[in-house]
């Protein structure tokens, strides 16, 4: 914690970090990132599209225009990035999956659904599998559960993880066998993720390095799921600094902390 004061650049995971899963982001993290932004740059990686980031992170955000050169934004798990220039956010690069590769993935959870005998809820809000163009991502509750119950929709997605997790790494596992040619990954509590092979939160933080010039050694990343089989645990890859977080009201301690050590 002594050395964060010294770091360039924060890189957060979203879900579960800034915000509750798929949740708006509350005023007192808007306001800890406010401040941060004005002493570092700041990264955010999270498996939602674009579209989610913009309902669920920046209309909430409430941030000074001129802090925003200092904000960089990495959608569906890093397959694409934003950041903003000349008053509008503008897109870096983005990865999509092609119509072949998206029949494939479809196929691969179909036949590992069937290989663990999965049977899915009876209610789902939303769709189960969601096509994200550069990631195809699976939602046991359905995508939008957390839009619909709120609070009770989280509760439900929490205990999901608790009574379903060792099920979820097995299916995770039978999907990268059988698409050795992509990422296969758990996200959030109840998502399993499928991006082009290399594409994952590793990726993300190299990128920071490549395109904002960044040394890795200068960066630390903060996220919930940085535990083995966790959707945070590829960043270690890299070599960054990592601090686990319980979620976002220790997130925003660890901010308080850089910002006090900055001074």
């Amino acid at each position: 914690m002594q050395s964060l004061s010294k770091k360039e650049l924060i890189v957060f995971d979203l879900d579960g970090t800034l915000t509750p899963s798929k949740s708006p982001l509350e005023p007192d993290m808007a306001r800890a990132l406010a401040a941060l932004l004005q002493k570092k740059r700041v990264a955010v990686i999270g498996g939602g599209t674009y579209a989610q980031f913009t309902k669920q992170f920046m209309r909430r955000l409430h941030c000074p225009s001129a802090l925003l050169p200092n904000l960089f934004l990495f959608p569906t798990t890093s397959t694409s990035f934003y950041r903003y220039r000349n008053g509008a956010w503008k897109n870096v690069y983005h990865r999509a999956l092609t119509p072949a590769d998206k029949k494939k993935i479809m196929r691969a959870f179909d036949d590992a659904f069937k290989e663990v005998g999965y049977v899915k809820p009876k209610k789902l809000y939303g769709k189960m599998i969601e096509d994200r163009d550069s990631q195809l991502t699976f939602s046991a509750l359905g995508q939008d559960v957390v839009t619909r119950l709120g609070r009770k929709g989280i509760a439900m997605k929490e205990r999901w993880f608790k009574e379903n997790q060792p099920l979820r790494l097995k299916i995770v596992k039978i999907m990268q066998h059988k698409l050795p040619l992509f990422e296969v990954r758990s996200g959030g509590l109840t998502s399993i993720d499928v991006t082009q092979k290399g594409i994952d939160k590793a990726y993300g933080v190299r990128q920071i390095e490549k395109v904002l010039k960044v040394r890795i050694t200068d960066m630390v990343f903060i996220g919930d799921a940085l535990y083995k089989g966790g959707n945070d645990a590829a960043a270690k890859k890299t070599g960054v600094q990592t601090i686990p977080t319980s979620g976002p009201k220790e997130t925003i301690a660890i901010i308080k902390k850089i910002l006090k050590d900055a001074t």
